[in-house]
């Protein structure tokens, strides 16, 4: 929790509890291939978003910094719309500036270059600038979209988008699968399609869930204000199994009844997962958000 301070440079600044050293709330927009990341979180050991970034941003503000997200991605997930945020000491902030400034860029635009130029080609900061009071990348979200991609070309995936298409070997009735996905939308218990988590509801508002063919590509659009851990893939699992006539679309309004991860489907592969985008209210409106979104859902919302 920090503590609001005052900042000469017209920026926003809080104290932090711990230190009480002042801090600055930068906000990043960010975009990477997830197929060699063990996922956004941080782990002991292994290969992550989140890792690959702290330490970047660490070696540029010469002190150590941790990034949240809104959204944590799992392996091999990628992302074109990831929003994350970072607090950094106010006096290590100037460490990001350039001996010179270019006209007219940004205040962050040196060290979108800079990343640029430190982290591997498969992750990119995108934006950075400072954050509007209230901002938390995570809590102030609105809703996050996501889109899972197939293709059923009999020869699979082409070559340029084989790390981002899932190639499915059987055909798949696009029509069964909408018609299902039309009775998961709404505020529902989606405990059937989230992995466990220790004190984690379960209880979700999925505000789109559609399916599009274009020719031998599928898409599944898939928004909601917050997601729980694995539901998006196996949400999309589900519609798999319909798709094929293995299951018929009645089925997944019946797998809401569940009170664990239903063990009749597979999640689908990481692969053809991207999150897209992440949506925030106005500027001020991002506490007020917070506040709802902390507020654990019960199963009394449900009516």
């Amino acid at each position: 929790m920090n503590m609001p301070a005052t900042d000469s440079g017209g920026g926003h600044v809080s104290l932090s509890r711990r230190s009480a050293r002042p801090v600055i709330r930068l906000r990043l927009d960010i975009a990477y291939d997830g197929t060699h990341f063990a996922g956004w979180a941080t782990q002991a050991g292994q290969r992550t978003v989140a890792g690959t970034v702290d330490d970047a941003l660490s070696t540029v503000f010469r002190t150590p910094v941790l990034t949240r997200a809104a959204g944590r991605t799992d392996s091999g997930v990628h992302a074109t719309g990831q929003v994350a945020h970072v607090d950094v000491p106010a006096d290590a902030v100037p460490h990001a500036y350039p001996r010179t400034v270019r006209a007219g860029e940004a205040e962050f635009g040196p060290l979108v270059r800079r990343l640029g130029r430190m982290l591997t080609e498969d992750v990119r900061v995108r934006e950075i600038r400072r954050a509007a009071p209230g901002f938390d990348a995570r809590f102030s979200a609105l809703r996050r979209h996501y889109v899972y991609r197939l293709t059923t070309a009999p020869y699979g995936a082409e070559p340029a988008e084989a790390r981002y298409v899932t190639a499915w070997p059987r055909p798949l009735d696009v029509d069964a699968m909408a018609d299902a996905a039309h009775n998961l939308v709404g505020l529902k218990d989606f405990a059937a399609f989230c992995r466990h988590r220790d004190g984690a509801t379960t209880i979700r508002e999925l505000q789109r869930l559609d399916c599009v063919r274009d020719g031998d590509r599928i898409s599944v659009h898939v928004s909601a204000d917050a997601f729980c851990w694995n539901m998006v893939r196996s949400l999309v699992g589900a519609l798999l199994a319909v798709g094929e006539h293995r299951r018929d679309p009645a089925w997944c309004a019946a797998l809401l009844e569940a009170t664990q991860r239903s063990s009749d489907f597979a999640a689908a592969p990481a692969r053809g997962l991207t999150l897209v985008g992440v949506d925030y209210p106005a500027d001020e409106d991002l506490a007020a958000r917070t506040v709802v979104t902390r507020d654990l859902r019960s199963a009394d919302e449900l009516g």
